[in-house]
Formats: structure tokens, C-alpha cells, sequence
């Protein structure tokens, strides 16, 4: 089996986070294409926070979450897309059966959307329209 990449920084997260969502009973997949231009295999994120419990509910959902990405994900990820798994309230509770199971249809529903071309359009840059709104802000403080 090949070895799944991970995604690490933080930048990656939030590029992901403005993608796809699919929201489980046990899990939540964030799904957005990879940037590269060169085929790649896909890479997965994980993320846990403290809503979910303490230390030892958030490190055993990790585990359940990275077991059942070695299962499932080979087979059923697009290359040159990067994927991100957020555990739930239930994800170190539920039957690991049901999380595959979840994780599955996330994943198809996703892969489907991302095949389609279906992605929620990042809001375009307003910079410029800051930047004046700032300078008129300033204006009128300094009169």
C-alpha cells in the first residue's frame, strides 16, 4: 500500500476549508483540488477540537479517523485533491463499521461534486476597495 500524504500547514487547511463540505452523522470531509499543476496523490487532513472532548476523546478519534482513511481512501480518492476530516461529538463512539460507512458517502458525494466542477467560488479580492474606504476613514478622523 502506498503511503498516504498528509496535509500539514496551515495555509492547506484554510484552502480546503472554502471547498467542498459534507457533513455526516459522524464525521465532516472538506474536499478542495490541489493547486499543483502536476498529478499528484491526494492528501488528507485531520482536525479535532476540544468541543469534542478532552485530549483522550480528541487523540482516540484522530486514531479512528486515520485507520479508516487507510481503508477506504485508497480506492475511493481522487488524485490532485486534498481532503480534510473533521471528527464530531460521536466519532470515537460510533461502530467503526458506521464511520467507514459515513466516510464513504461523504467521500463519493464529494468526488462527485469536485468531478462536476461544483465548488463555492472564493469571494474575489477587495483590496483595493478596502484600502480607499481606509484612507476615507482616515481623512475624516484627521479633519
Amino acid at each position: 500500500m502506498d503511503k498516504i500524504l498528509h496535509i500539514k500547514k496551515r495555509r492547506d487547511f484554510l484552502r480546503v476549508a472554502e471547498g467542498i463540505r459534507m457533513v455526516v452523522s459522524t464525521v465532516i470531509l472538506q474536499a478542495a483540488p490541489n493547486l499543483s499543476d502536476k498529478k499528484r496523490p491526494f492528501r488528507v487532513g485531520y482536525t479535532t477540537t476540544k468541543k469534542i472532548g478532552k485530549a483522550v476523546v480528541r487523540n482516540r478519534t484522530r486514531r479512528r479517523l486515520r485507520a479508516a482513511v487507510q481503508e477506504v481512501f485508497p480506492s475511493r480518492a481522487l488524485e490532485n485533491v486534498d481532503y480534510v476530516l473533521i471528527g464530531r461529538y460521536n466519532t470515537s463512539l460510533c461502530s467503526f463499521k458506521e464511520l467507514k460507512s459515513d466516510i464513504k458517502w461523504a467521500l463519493k458525494k464529494a468526488n462527485a461534486m469536485i468531478e462536476k466542477g461544483i465548488l463555492k467560488s472564493p469571494p474575489p479580492p477587495q483590496k483595493a476597495e478596502e484600502n480607499q474606504i481606509n484612507e476615507q476613514i482616515d481623512e475624516v478622523s484627521v479633519n
